[in-house]
């Protein structure tokens, strides 16, 4: 544990962004994986599911949480999915 004051503040700030960070990925996580369960399951609302998984994984780009190329590379084939 840091002893001075500065140190401790930076790990109590560091665990606030983890937790953050963390479930943001997450919900990326889950929306993808509930867009691809609609399409294995050919259900109506794949378009919907794409929508959102594309935000979020859009969300998680824009907080530095991924890399540019990642988001558009996951935007991509789950669009390729729904094509299909």
């Amino acid at each position: 544990m840091p002893n001075i004051e500065s140190a401790i503040k930076r790990a109590r700030t560091s665990e606030k962004a983890h937790e953050a960070n963390s479930a943001r990925m997450s919900k990326m996580r889950t929306a993808i994986k509930k867009f691809e369960k609609s399409v294995e399951e050919n259900a109506d609302n794949q378009a919907e599911l794409l929508a959102v998984a594309t935000r979020e994984i859009d969300m998680v780009n824009s907080k530095g949480l991924i890399h540019q190329n990642k988001a558009n590379r996951e935007k991509s084939r789950l669009a390729k999915k729904l094509v299909k």
